[in-house]
């Protein structure tokens, strides 16, 4: 954590505006073309400054130990209902019709296990508990990235940001298993599920029809979501579809449908690199996805700078959002004073050396060494 985004964080919790000042636009459609070209330029830069890449592939590591987590979290909720391998086989199948086939080679045995894992009572909630916090990790990471972009350190107290990042991860879970379950229920799927309750072909056609944007809803909500209640930054209102979030999701769709063709036609990591090489296009595959997040959180946090900018406050060189909590940054500071004062005190310890006669010694053989060299 950089001195600048600790001086940062303290100055905006006594300056910076409302986040709904009235000076601004109340909307990002409020923006003046001028604008939109300003945010769009700044966010590719500030994509670059703020070291994304690296952040993504951070995240990509964090959404490698929280995967599985996730998933048993789920298995086991549904599993209180009886439908634990029932979801088991719903992931899998939905990962056949949608991902690469060295990605469902690797991942459908750990999958196929984890209605093994699940337990009942106490050792249920226990269970739950842990695969949501470890799965937790992610949405803890994703929100120190949000914090480099938005140049603030992160002040909230352990006991205040874990339940938010909690609560986020619970939400992020079942908005995953709703979409997987919307995207599977259709075609003869859809066509038995009707017939079950008693509705025609006629609803089962709208109902396929209708799901697209339902689903489309669904991810941008969630996208959305991570925006808004991860970073360490009071921001306007809460809107379910943010500029950033669409983008995000737009051109996550589009990486996501590239990367599986160049996979299916063109990489060969499997040939080269033997089992290992789904390991790799996973990897690859989240981290793409990961920048694409990023991408999108730059086009909001600057589409909030060009609202400050429009509406006259001096967001030029620091996005003026005041911080949800200043507490563990004042402890962080009062730490780093401590030791810059041990370290002063260790200083003045050493300060009677005298050096003079060391640098005079150094150039007396110096002028010997050019003589002899003559």
């Amino acid at each position: 954590m950089s001195d600048h985004n600790l001086e940062s964080t303290q100055r905006r919790d006594h300056a910076a505006p409302d986040p709904d000042h009235d000076a601004k636009p109340d909307s990002p459609t409020d923006l003046k073309g001028q604008s939109w070209g300003y945010v769009f330029k700044r966010a590719i830069s500030e994509f670059s400054k703020d070291g994304c890449t690296d952040l993504a592939a951070s995240l990509t590591y964090f959404a490698v130990l929280s995967i599985f987590p996730a998933l048993l979290a789920l298995v086991s909720l549904l599993g209180v209902f009886g439908q634990g391998e029932a979801t088991t086989t719903a992931i899998l199948d939905f990962l056949e019709q949608y991902a690469p086939a060295e990605l469902v080679s690797l991942l459908s045995g750990p999958i196929s296990q984890l209605t093994t894992q699940s337990g009942a009572g106490l050792a249920l909630v226990v269970g739950v508990a842990g695969a949501l916090w470890t799965a937790s990790g992610y949405t803890g990471a994703f929100g120190r990235a949000m914090n480099r972009i938005y140049e603030v350190s992160e002040g909230r107290p352990f006991l205040k940001l874990k339940p938010v990042l909690l609560l986020v991860t619970l939400a992020v879970v079942l908005i995953v298993a709703l979409v997987m379950f919307m995207v599977l229920l259709s075609g003869d799927i859809a066509q038995t599920a009707g017939d079950l309750v008693g509705l025609g072909s006629t609803a089962v056609t709208v109902w396929n029809w209708a799901k697209l944007p339902v689903i489309l809803f669904l991810l941008v909500l969630m996208i959305a979501l991570l925006y808004y209640a991860t970073p360490n930054v009071k921001q306007p209102k809460f809107r379910w579809m943010s500029p950033g979030a669409v983008i995000a999701l737009v051109v996550m769709i589009l990486a996501g449908v590239g990367f599986a063709f160049y996979v299916s036609n063109f990489a060969s990591y499997n040939a080269t690199y033997g089992i290992i090489g789904s390991v790799i296009i996973l990897l690859l595959g989240l981290w793409i996805m990961n920048n694409v997040l990023l991408l999108g959180a730059e086009v909001d946090a600057e589409v909030e700078r060009g609202r400050q900018l429009q509406g006259g406050l001096r967001a030029e060189g620091t996005i003026q959002l005041p911080p949800r909590d200043v507490r563990q940054t004042e402890k962080l500071e009062a730490k780093e004073e401590k030791l810059e004062a041990e370290g002063r005190k260790l200083r003045l310890q050493h300060d009677h050396i005298d050096y003079s006669s060391d640098s005079e010694g150094s150039s007396n053989d110096s002028k010997d060494s050019k003589s002899s060299d003559k």
